[in-house]
């Protein structure tokens, strides 16, 4: 069986059981950028959180994001952990959007993808999973996130080895399916709520999981 074949039919395995995800969380895609920055080693619980605690004081923009001294934003955005390096991280975002003379993220737009993508990566704190997840969320630019999640599903069925870096593992997907936003939203949030309802860390539940079928095979 092909792999595009393969991956067409876990993604209409994984749609059937669960419907739309309707992801990413967010109302702006300054709100969104941010929030790629803030879930970094932690659960959207604690994320939303912090972003309803810059909401309320008018912090969702690049100028209501400036306003705060450190201690402020370290302050607001502590419900999402490791809040004084996410509060460095978050200026550097917004270093990089004055250095492009851009007022949003959204001024970028028309900045070709890989190029994007390489001054996203360039920013301080800002790693391809989190550049990707801006990339795809805020910008609807056709790029697919993968994370440990992806992995986890995918080596535990045999398609990819253990140790893949993330650029392979992104390959893996981009190779062979077609470049689509819509595709490339839903698949990677049908994946991470796959793996947190059956494919866990320990005691998968392999048996209930709408992927479970192939491994049958």
């Amino acid at each position: 069986m092909s792999r595009e074949k393969t991956l067409i039919e876990y993604y209409e395995a994984l749609s059937q059981k669960l419907g739309p995800s309707n992801w990413w969380p967010g109302e702006t895609p300054f709100e969104i950028a941010v929030g790629a920055i803030l879930v970094q080693n932690t659960n959207w619980t604690n994320v939303e959180k912090a972003i309803n605690n810059l909401k309320e004081n008018d912090g969702l923009t690049t100028q209501g994001l400036r306003k705060f001294s450190m201690e402020e934003l370290q302050e607001l955005i502590k419900p999402s952990g490791f809040f004084r390096m996410k509060a460095v991280r978050l200026n550097n975002f917004l270093d990089f959007l004055d250095d492009n003379s851009a007022r949003c993220i959204t001024d970028l737009e028309e900045v070709k993808t890989p190029q994007l993508r390489e001054k996203l990566l360039a920013v301080n704190g800002i790693g391809p999973e989190t550049a990707d997840s801006i990339l795809l969320y805020a910008l609807n630019k056709p790029v697919f996130v993968v994370d440990a999640y992806t992995r986890r599903i995918f080596n535990r069925h045999m398609l990819i080895h253990e140790d893949i870096n993330y650029h392979e593992l992104q390959d893996f997907f981009m190779d062979v399916l077609d470049p689509d936003v819509e595709m490339y939203n839903e698949y990677h949030a049908l994946i991470v709520r796959t793996a947190k309802a059956w494919c866990k860390k320990s005691n998968p539940d392999c048996e209930n999981c709408p992927l479970g079928k192939f491994l049958e095979n």
